[in-house]
């Protein structure tokens, strides 16, 4: 029997099946093709292990990598797109343009020529301003017109008493009028300052960027500038000073290590002082218009002359840097200091001699966190504390042995420069920040916040404050973003 005659008919269809796909697949050549795949593959795979085993590794090309930086970090005005169409309207500045380019380190003297930071004006428009100033006070005076007005600034600017008030102000009549706003810095303002005189409404403020701001904020011209900016530092400016007898000699202290003087007269910032450190606070005696006390980040205070450019004296007060210096406007020689570390302290300069120092403080006081502020009052009867631990601090009392809590929030984001409370016009009110974009208002004899000052034209948080010493009801507030807000009272 053959053995197609032993297969089932299942077998043979089986088979005829194999042979008609066989026949198919030949007509169509995939057998070779699928050779060719196959001897494709192994020499890919040997080609790939022969690359792993390589010591040698090929680069691939990177794209560059794109760093953004915000317009805050660039020194150039926040985009205003979005805010009421009135708002920069309500501004006193109307277009201001500022340099964005670092400024490189001088070691010597700098000119107001070289240090000015804008791209629009001129730098002599300040000098000319304080000229203009002086002309019109000798021209009201009678008194005989020299060739130089400049030089006679200092010598004409009213020397006056500090106000003094009979009955507390009244909180309530302080208001904030648009003409009265204005962003007179790129950055974050960390200092501000009113000229302490009443012939002319000028404030000072020092930004995170270095830039010195100053605005004019009642201008004796309608069309002049009333925006002046210049960059004598290169780091933030920790303190500005504005002696009552020397105007046109303004003092500044930065983190970059440096205090400088910028004399009006001379159309120059000179470089008082150096040194490898920060400076974090800058003060000047009030009967004492050539020397400036300066506070460092070890905790070292320093007292730097103006004149022969040399630090006479240094102490070493806390253990960790000096946030403020302060001096008792009725007793000179009496200085309070804030510090990091915690505590706020009254000093004696009379027992702190070179050769023998006494570095007891005459009082303190123990706050649980940093300490960012220590100021007196108007009358030196008081000193007021701002620390981290929500509380601000007060001296009072004979010999300021009386000490008292009063509970605020002081907590700042790090986008906000830190609340530091500063007294008004009399002994009885702190000003402060608030974080809803307010102004809280702390009675002394009630130990509480008694009134907020509050308005719609106020955009940004105020956090550092000055109170005019020879103008009641006059409060400047200075925000993060530049931007200064003045209020003023009916009296």
């Amino acid at each position: 029997m053959t053995s197609g005659e032993s297969m089932t008919a299942y077998e043979r269809r089986r088979l005829e099946n194999i042979k008609r796909n066989s026949e198919m697949l030949a007509s169509l050549s995939v057998h070779s093709r699928l050779t060719d795949l196959s001897a494709s593959s192994n020499k890919r795979h040997r080609e790939e292990k022969s690359y792993k085993k390589s010591s040698v590794k090929k680069k691939e090309p990177q794209s560059p990598v794109v760093i953004r930086r915000s317009l805050r970090t660039r020194g150039v005005p926040p985009d205003s797109n979005g805010l009421p169409g009135d708002f920069n309207e309500s501004l006193k500045t109307t277009k201001l343009s500022y340099s964005s380019e670092p400024r490189s380190s001088v070691t010597g003297p700098l000119s107001m020529k070289d240090a000015f930071d804008m791209e629009n004006g001129s730098y002599r428009a300040l000098v000319e301003k304080f000229a203009n100033v002086t002309k019109t006070l000798l021209d009201g005076e009678g008194t005989r017109r020299t060739r130089s007005t400049t030089n006679a600034v200092s010598r004409t600017f009213s020397k006056v008493e500090r106000v003094k008030l009979e009955d507390p102000i009244d909180v309530n009549s302080l208001d904030l009028e648009s003409e009265n706003i204005a962003r007179v810095l790129p950055g974050r303002i960390f200092c501000v300052r009113f000229f302490p005189t009443t012939d002319m409404t000028m404030v000072v403020a020092g930004n995170k960027l270095g830039q010195l701001g100053f605005w004019d904020v009642k201008p004796q011209e309608e069309n002049e500038d009333v925006i002046h900016v210049y960059r004598p530092h290169t780091a933030p400016i920790s303190g500005i000073s504005i002696h009552p007898f020397s105007l046109t000699k303004v003092y500044t202290s930065s983190y970059d290590g440096s205090i400088r003087l910028m004399d009006i007269e001379r159309e120059e910032f000179e470089l008082a002082h150096s040194s490898s450190y920060a400076i974090y606070s800058l003060a000047q005696q009030p009967n004492n218009a050539n020397s400036v006390y300066v506070g460092g980040g070890n905790g070292d205070l320093n007292v730097v002359d103006g004149r022969v450019r040399e630090s006479t004296n240094s102490w070493s007060l806390h253990e960790r840097r000096i946030n403020t210096i302060d001096f008792n406007p009725s007793n000179p020689n009496i200085m309070a200091t804030s510090s990091s570390d915690g505590l706020a302290c009254l000093w004696d300069l009379r027992k702190m001699d070179v050769k023998h120092p006494e570095l007891t403080a005459l009082q303190s006081i123990d706050h649980k966190r940093a300490v960012h502020s220590s100021y007196f009052s108007p009358s030196g009867g008081s000193v007021a504390t701002t620390s981290l631990d929500n509380n601000i601090g007060v001296f009072c009392g004979v010999n300021f042995e009386d000490k008292l809590m009063i509970p605020h929030d002081n907590r700042t984001s790090r986008w906000i420069s830190t609340f530091r409370a500063i007294w008004g016009w009399d002994d009885t009110h702190l000003f402060v920040g608030n974080m809803g974009r307010k102004v809280d208002v702390l009675s002394l004899n009630q130990r509480k916040t008694v009134y907020t000052l509050d308005s719609p034209l106020m955009s940004a948080i105020p956090c550092r404050y000055d109170a005019h010493p020879y103008t009641v009801g006059m409060l400047a507030g200075a925000t993060s973003g530049g931007q200064i807000y003045i209020w003023t009272a009916s009296l």
